[in-house]
């Protein structure tokens, strides 16, 4: 018995690519390439939260000194205002 419901999906030009992918043999079935591609992307998902975790744990372990957000905001400002300037400039 099929324990999962058959959904319709809407590919526009990715459907090239699945039916390359079904024409080389390498997968069998229109399903096999989608629960790959999904495979896929929890792989890539779960990298990325781990990415992110370990940038959030070592600014946490960071030793210097806190900076105020409005501090930060001021100096991204600045940022911004030179580089849309230099924009302007053409440099």
């Amino acid at each position: 018995m099929r324990t999962s419901k058959p959904i319709t999906v809407t590919l526009g030009p990715q459907r090239a690519s699945l039916e390359a992918r079904l024409k080389s043999g390498e997968y069998a079935s229109a399903s096999e390439v989608m629960r790959s591609a999904l495979r896929a992307l929890d792989r890539q998902d779960a990298a990325l939260d781990e990415y992110l975790a370990a940038k959030v744990q070592a600014s946490v372990q960071d030793p210097r000194p806190s900076v105020a957000a409005s501090d930060v905001f001021k100096r991204l400002r600045t940022r911004h205002a030179r580089n849309v300037k230099a924009a302007k400039r053409g440099t």
